[in-house]
């Protein structure tokens, strides 16, 4: 059963060992600095033992609580301040969690070496929360007393149908399905190969864009990202604005396709996708969009043609996407020279990396947000998750091609080649992003844990032509899907591109509502040309396959 738990909650047991030892290594460097911890540690613990005691007696306490949990949701229940050994337990693990913070904190450690520690320190901290178990929860306990123990056997019962899916479920999976009610923009499949379909969406408009819009998505995901209910689908809102749109649906990687690799991607499907939209258009140029790993195959693929065969491309959106990878946030904690050489080991004759093992690596970044709080209300509480739209695409992960996910590590995350003019070779061709010379518009999220926003600026030091950069506040989801009709949230905006990204954000202006108004007004400038709307999907030559969304979408890991 622990094993089990530890499965789905995306831990290693060597994770928590590695960062004991390492911990204990540094404090034995720094003896006097970690005893005066230590004893301050001790006192605390003490005041607030007393403390327990006088409340417990029924005398007012004459020490302060040691922790206060008024901005901590996991112990906000009345039912942690009414009884004074849970309580205790709380304020107990909370001057726990401070203590070892400032012990860390204090360590004189290399960088890197720093952040690990400080990464595997938050994941063991949130990992013991009493929260976390059913004898140390009250809240717990009087729902399993209230419901004669029914809770207790729902959680059960929910934790073995997680266990056999190999995920923890976050949104009610009954209530959504693609192609019923998410993913239902009107459309249909024009052109597939072994890897993507292609597809296109019906106009809202009499008049469009003279040139058609192609979006690329992330091949981690489900695209559908882009299209999810009606009311926050960015294809939709493409299309009222006046846009063709074309969207990618990358296939679920199977066995049949396990030697794929990065310049199967590259040739195959990006590469192949844009010249489709430009055959069915008749345009002699399209406007592009690319999503986190979607940007970076659309600029490595631009980059890879533009000193031969220059791809019919017209203007570049990325989207939080990676070109730098300097410094690629919390993620970089997996991703070691050890780990990435395994990993090139394993896939050496193909291989498939299962898309819940990427989905769970993920979510531990913010394990608080995204692992425990399901832990204790599915299986805990036996509680059924609400049902959400963007938790249930979160959920529907896709498998990679083993050969393409070592080369994407090796290259990108580890040795930080694509910035390198020349340093890479795909399809036989030099990668260099300076010969991209095209209108770009970069987008980047505040809060983002898996692109930092000052990273994706570095985008901007890249590429030539006209830049625009645009910082959205919230993080990597929830700051790019930013419906306008719900005029959610801000964004940044400057006039000048500095260098520094602090210096940008130091002069821009704060505008209210969604950068999608923003973006697309940005395409209306540059593409201010009008034709009437196609009156059929698809040509001669790529007429519809089947209706949006199409087969490779549902199928699941």
């Amino acid at each position: 059963m622990e094993e089990a738990g530890t499965r789905l909650a995306g831990f290693r047991p060597e994770d928590f060992q590695n960062f004991l030892r390492d911990l204990a290594q540094a404090a034995a460097k720094d003896a006097p600095r970690w005893q005066e911890l230590q004893a301050r540690y001790y006192e605390r613990q003490a005041a607030l033992w007393m403390n327990t005691l006088s409340r417990a007696a029924g005398q007012n306490p004459d020490v302060e609580s040691a922790a206060q949990p008024v901005t901590d949701r996991r112990f906000s229940a009345p039912e942690w301040a009414e009884a004074p050994l849970f309580d205790y337990l709380r304020q107990s693990y909370l001057l726990t969690a401070q203590w070892l913070e400032e012990a860390v904190g204090a360590l004189h450690l290399e960088p890197e070496t720093q952040k690990r520690l400080d990464f595997f320190l938050r994941q063991y901290i949130d990992a013991m929360a009493p929260s976390n178990f059913p004898a140390t929860n009250p809240e717990v306990l009087k729902k399993a007393f209230e419901s004669g123990g029914e809770s207790l056997r729902a959680g059960l019962r929910n934790f073995l149908a997680d266990l056999e899916k190999g995920r923890i479920s976050m949104s009610d999976e009954s209530a959504f399905e693609v192609g019923r009610n998410i993913a239902i923009t009107p459309g249909a499949v024009v052109f597939e190969n072994e890897l993507f379909q292609l597809l296109q969406y019906a106009p809202s408009t009499a008049e469009v864009a003279s040139r058609p819009l192609l979006m690329v998505p992330p091949c981690i995901n489900k695209y559908y990202i882009l299209d999810l209910e009606p009311s926050n689908s960015m294809v939709r809102y493409a299309i009222e604005r006046g846009h063709t749109v074309f969207l990618m649906s990358w296939r679920n990687i199977d066995q049949s396709l396990q030697e794929t690799t990065w310049d199967d991607y590259i040739e195959q499907g990006v590469a192949t996708a844009v010249r489709t939209v430009q055959a069915i258009s008749g345009a002699p140029q399209i406007d592009t969009l690319g999503f986190c790993v979607g940007g970076a195959l659309l600029a490595c693929a631009l980059a890879a043609h533009a000193a031969d065969e220059p791809l019919p491309v017209a203007s570049l959106t990325l989207m939080t996407a990676l070109l730098d990878y300097s410094d690629v946030g919390e993620i970089g904690v997996y991703i070691d020279p050890a780990f990435v050489a395994q990993r090139e080991l394993l896939f050496s004759k193909g291989g498939v990396v299962p898309g819940k093992e990427l989905a769970m690596a993920f979510s531990s970044l913010r394990a608080n947000d995204l692992i425990w709080p399901y832990v204790v209300s599915n299986y805990l509480k036996g509680e059924t998750p609400p049902a959400f739209d963007l938790l249930y695409w979160n959920s529907d992960g896709t498998n990679l091609p083993g050969p393409m996910f070592a080369w994407y590590l090796r290259h990108l995350y580890l040795q930080n080649e694509l910035r390198c003019p020349n340093a890479l070779t795909v399809a036989g061709r030099p990668v260099d992003l300076g010969r991209i010379a095209m209108p770009t518009y970069v987008f980047a999220a505040r809060e983002d844990h898996i692109v930092p926003w000052k990273s994706a600026f570095e985008t901007t030091r890249l590429l030539q032509g006209p830049m625009e950069f645009v910082l959205g506040a919230s993080g990597h989801i929830a700051g790019s899907i930013n419906p306008v009709s719900r005029n959610k949230r801000n964004y940044w905006v400057g006039e000048t591109l500095p260098g520094d990204a602090d210096e940008w954000l130091a002069s821009a202006k704060a505008v209210p509502g969604s950068w999608w108004t923003h973006w697309a007004d940005w395409l209306d400038h540059l593409n201010p040309e009008r034709a009437p709307a196609p009156g059929q999907l698809g040509n001669a030559e790529h007429p519809p396959i089947e209706p949006a969304p199409g087969r490779y979408v549902k199928a699941r890991c």
